[in-house]
C-alpha cells in the first residue's frame, strides 16, 4: 500500500496558488475526506490479534470517532487483506488477523458493524479488498484446511516468499470476484474499493510463474504483459458491471499506485521517473479511468512537493487531466504515514508539508478531495501534519461528494 521512493534529486518545493485563488473552496459543503484503516499485519486495527470481541469493538468505534474528530468522512476499511473476510463469508475464512487462527468465528461481525456504527456517525464506509494476495508466507499448508487456495492448488503462484492467486485463470478472476461480492449483497456498503496491488510488485531474480495460463489463455496476444493486462482489465470491468447489477447505488474506486507511465515511455505519460503501473504491474489505471469502468479513483501520490523522481506537484495535474471529461471522480490518495517519520526526506519532517498538498490541489478542478494513509497515522499524528490539514482546510465537516 506504500509507494516506494525512486531515487532522484529533490528541486525545491514548488507551492499551490495564492489564497485569493483557494478561498471559495475552504469549507465546502460537500468534500470527500477519508482514511484507509487497514488490517492487513494488524496495522491499523486491531492492535494485535486474539483481542476479545468487546476490545476489538471497542478499539474500532475508537477509530471511527478519529475520522470524526478530524472532520473526514469516509473510511477505506480494510475486510478481505489475504483471500479471507472480516464477515462471516460463505467462500473464505475468517482472518487470522482478527483471532490469530485462520478460520475461527471473532464471536461478531466486524463488517457489519463498522458500516452500522460508521453510518451512525455520519461516515460512508468503503469495503477494502485486495483481490489476488492469499497470504504474507509461501506456505499453503500453514492455510486452514478448506481454503479455497488448498482446495485448487493449481489457483496459486508463489513468488518472492508470498502465495498469490493467479489472475490469469478465468475460474480465478470468478471466484475472487464472487467471494467480494458477498459483502455487496449482505451489507449497506457505500462502496468497493480496490488498492494498488494487481499483478505483486516486481522483485528482482523473481520471475511470477504463470507459463501454464498463459499457454492455456494467452493465444491472441502479441506478449504476456498484454495478456496480463487484458486480465487485471477483465477483473476491473466484470467487477464493475457485477457491482452494478447486485447494487446500482455502490460505487466502485481503486487507488492505483501513482504513476500510470513515465512520459519518457509514453506520451500520454506524467513527467516522472518511476516504477509504472502499466508496466510492472500490469494495472491500465489510465484506461479504466477513461473507459468508466470505475467510479471514482484515488491514486496514491504519497511523495512530496518538488520531489525529482514523482513530484506532487507534476501528478496532480496529470491525474486532473486524465478524469476531466469522464465523470470519474479525483481524490487525491496522501502519504500521512511520511510525516515525521526520521527515514523521509526533510521535507516530510515539516508539519506544513501535506496541508500545502491540499492547497496546491485546490487550483485542480477536477479534484475533489483527499484520502490519508492511514488511520494509525491519522490517531499519533507524530509531528501535527494531520491537525496542520484539519485546521487549514476542514474549518467545518463535509458530507461525501453526491450525499
Amino acid at each position: 500500500m506504500t509507494a516506494g521512493e525512486a531515487v532522484a534529486a529533490s528541486p525545491p518545493p514548488q507551492r499551490g496558488p495564492a489564497p485569493a485563488e483557494r478561498r471559495g473552496r475552504r469549507g465546502r459543503t460537500e468534500e470527500f475526506r477519508g482514511m484507509w484503516l487497514a488490517t492487513v499485519l494488524n496495522r491499523d486495527w486491531p492492535s494485535r490479534s486474539g483481542l476479545s470481541p468487546a476490545e476489538q469493538r471497542e478499539e474500532l468505534l475508537a477509530r471511527l470517532d478519529a475520522a470524526v474528530r478530524c472532520r473526514l468522512n469516509t473510511v477505506f476499511f480494510q475486510v478481505r487483506p489475504t483471500a479471507d473476510a472480516l464477515w462471516p463469508s460463505p467462500y473464505e475464512p475468517w482472518s487470522h488477523w482478527l483471532t490469530g487462527v485462520q478460520g475461527k468465528d471473532p464471536g461478531w461481525d466486524p463488517l457489519g458493524t463498522a458500516v452500522e456504527e460508521a453510518h451512525r456517525r455520519g461516515l460512508h464506509l468503503h469495503a477494502w479488498f485486495n483481490p489476488y494476495r492469499i497470504a504474507t508466507h509461501a506456505d499453503p499448508s500453514r492455510l486452514v484446511a478448506r481454503h479455497p487456495a488448498r482446495v485448487h492448488p493449481d489457483w496459486a503462484v508463489t513468488y518472492a516468499g508470498r502465495l498469490y492467486y493467479n489472475p490469469g485463470l478465468p475460474e480465478v478472476r470468478r471466484f475472487v470476484q464472487t467471494a467480494m461480492l458477498d459483502a455487496v449483497r449482505r451489507y449497506d456498503i457505500d462502496a468497493v474499493h480496490f488498492d494498488d496491488y494487481f499483478y505483486p510488485y516486481p522483485v528482482a531474480g523473481e520471475a511470477f510463474d504463470d507459463d501454464a495460463a498463459y499457454a492455456a489463455h494467452g493465444a491472441g496476444f502479441p506478449n504476456r504483459a498484454a495478456w496480463r493486462r487484458n486480465n487485471v482489465d477483465l477483473l476491473v470491468r466484470e467487477m464493475s458491471e457485477r457491482i452494478k447489477d447486485i447494487k446500482p447505488a455502490v460505487r466502485f474506486g481503486i487507488s492505483p499506485f501513482g504513476i500510470w507511465r513515465n512520459a519518457s515511455t509514453d506520451p500520454l505519460g506524467s513527467d516522472t521517473r518511476g516504477l509504472q503501473s502499466y508496466d510492472d504491474l500490469h494495472a491500465d489505471t489510465r484506461r479504466w479511468v477513461k473507459q468508466r469502468w470505475i467510479d471514482h479513483v484515488v491514486p496514491q501520490l504519497y511523495w512530496h512537493i518538488g520531489y525529482g523522481a514523482a513530484d506532487y506537484a507534476k501528478l496532480v495535474p496529470w491525474w486532473n487531466g486524465v478524469v476531466r471529461g469522464t465523470g470519474v471522480q479525483l481524490y487525491v490518495g496522501e502519504g500521512l504515514y511520511r510525516a515525521g517519520d526520521p527515514t523521509q526526506p526533510s521535507a516530510w519532517q515539516d508539519p506544513a508539508e501535506l496541508s500545502r498538498h491540499l492547497t496546491l490541489a485546490e487550483a485542480y478542478d477536477h479534484v475533489h478531495g483527499h484520502a490519508f494513509f492511514s488511520t494509525r497515522d491519522v490517531v499519533t499524528d507524530r509531528i501535527g501534519a494531520m491537525a496542520r490539514v484539519v485546521a487549514d482546510h476542514y474549518p467545518t465537516p463535509a458530507r461525501p461528494p453526491g450525499t
